[in-house]
């Protein structure tokens, strides 16, 4: 069923990305997904659900979606859902905020995309600072950490 709504695709370097195979509306379910196994530590393909919890996503094709300072999905892990929270038109790639879904990552790097909210070092929610917290949705574990560890 993913593979007729989004496409994975692969660059020269090996890079891959998941692009949408149709139009997404803000609040439409871009996938529902679930996952087989919980890790201690988190890696560059996990998504954070509790202390020490770090899953990976399936189906696999959605850990292409990259990092956006500007995301246009996100991964509702209550629900257990990556929910479109801006527009996405057939052919564009499909994006969320590393932060959103991880506290203190596990291999952060320095994000150069330009855009005038970028965050600079991409290391997880606990290194934003207060203002760029209040820019962006996290998930629910994320911002019970965010709420017991203000600024």
């Amino acid at each position: 069923m993913i593979q007729h709504l989004v496409k994975v695709i692969a660059d020269t370097m090996g890079s891959r990305s998941l692009l949408a195979q149709k139009t997404f509306r803000v609040h439409d379910v871009i996938s529902p997904f679930h996952w087989t196994s919980v890790q201690e530590n988190p890696s560059r393909m996990t998504v954070q659900i509790g202390e020490k919890q770090h899953i990976e996503l399936l189906p696999h094709a959605l850990e292409c979606a990259n990092h956006s300072c500007e995301p246009n999905a996100f991964f509702d892990t209550e629900r257990r859902q990556l929910i479109c929270i801006k527009p996405i038109t057939h052919g564009e790639e499909i994006t969320f905020f590393y932060p959103s879904a991880e506290w203190d990552m596990g291999a952060p790097f320095d994000c150069h995309c330009g855009s005038a909210h970028c965050v600079g070092r991409v290391a997880g929610a606990k290194h934003l600072s207060a203002m760029q917290r209040t820019q962006y949705q996290f998930t629910e574990f994320i911002q019970q950490k965010i709420t017991k560890s203000p600024l």
